[in-house]
């Protein structure tokens, strides 16, 4: 009868890993880039596949059985060795060129991206850059875009990729207009599907609306220019100095933010290096993204 471990892939160690570090489903989840249903059905199927529990359930998270640490054990060992030849081979690997297609939407590129863009072209000269913005997603199966930096809740399964950041949206007008009384700023129709345009749609009288806006950096304007309140992702209302917030960041308006292309190309070089740096420069991001 074949070992069970060997019908383990990686990522199952990842998330034995991730869950006995983090000691809890969400956590090893927001680790992982992936939902917390996932990491639950997929360490269900890692312990049935085992014959044994990984991991006692308690109120105040996960702990650890002895079979859990010593898989915990061994996939930590496989992740240093992993990094230490992932070391080694950088060392040897020709450097990346040819052209990246990114698609992404214009509150992303000119309220977080460029700078981050700027640092990869002067780090991989050798890499160019073609930019898409849009509100509309780029099929990358029809090579629109090589890779799609996105905000979703649900990603298309057909991409691969990974959760970057969770983007936080708060309410935001200038000095003296307050939500009780300001008109308000809509997402126009290329945005109906933002939980923010279905908070207005919900909450808002049509006669409170000053003026609709079919992208997100638009609404950011017409809020700076005091034409009326506006939900807006936090990167983008806090570098404004006219705005301020007029409300804690709500929870329900958050979507996440995604890195994602097709996976014909995830193991092209300049693609694999592009979402490496990409996925590192948004980490250090992650206060301005998250509110």
């Amino acid at each position: 009868m074949p070992d069970p471990l060997n019908t383990l892939e990686w990522d199952d160690f990842r998330l034995v890993l991730a869950v006995a570090e983090q000691q809890g489903l969400p956590a090893a989840a927001a680790r992982l880039g992936v939902a917390h249903s996932t990491v639950f059905r997929r360490l269900g199927q890692i312990e049935a596949l085992l014959g044994t529990p990984l991991f006692e359930r308690h109120r105040t998270g996960y702990a650890a059985t002895a079979a859990g640490e010593e898989v915990a054990a061994l996939a930590a060992r496989m992740q240093g060795e992993i990094t230490e030849l992932t070391r080694r081979l950088a060392g040897q690997a020709v450097a990346a060129s040819g052209e990246i297609r990114v698609a992404t939407s214009d509150a992303l590129l000119h309220g977080l991206l460029l700078p981050v863009l700027s640092r990869f072209r002067a780090a991989h000269p050798g890499v160019r850059l073609d930019i898409v913005t849009g509100n509309a997603a780029a099929n990358l199966s029809r090579r629109d875009a090589d890779v799609a930096i996105r905000a979703s809740e649900a990603p298309p399964e057909t991409l691969v990729g990974r959760r970057a950041a969770r983007i936080a949206w708060a309410l935001y007008g200038i000095a003296g207009l307050t939500e009780a009384e300001a008109p308000w700023l809509a997402p126009g129709d290329p945005l109906s599907s933002l939980p923010a345009a279905g908070f207005l749609r919900r909450h808002v009288p049509a006669g409170r609306i000053a003026a609709r806006l079919d992208s997100v950096l638009a609404l950011a304007a017409a809020a700076e220019a005091g034409l009326g309140i506006a939900h807006l992702p936090c990167f983008l209302g806090d570098a404004r100095p006219a705005l301020r917030r007029l409300a804690p960041p709500e929870t329900a308006l958050a979507s996440d933010l995604w890195l994602l292309t097709h996976p014909d190309l995830r193991q092209a070089p300049r693609i694999r290096l592009f979402l490496d740096f990409c996925a590192a420069e948004i980490a250090g991001l992650k206060g301005l993204v998250e509110g």
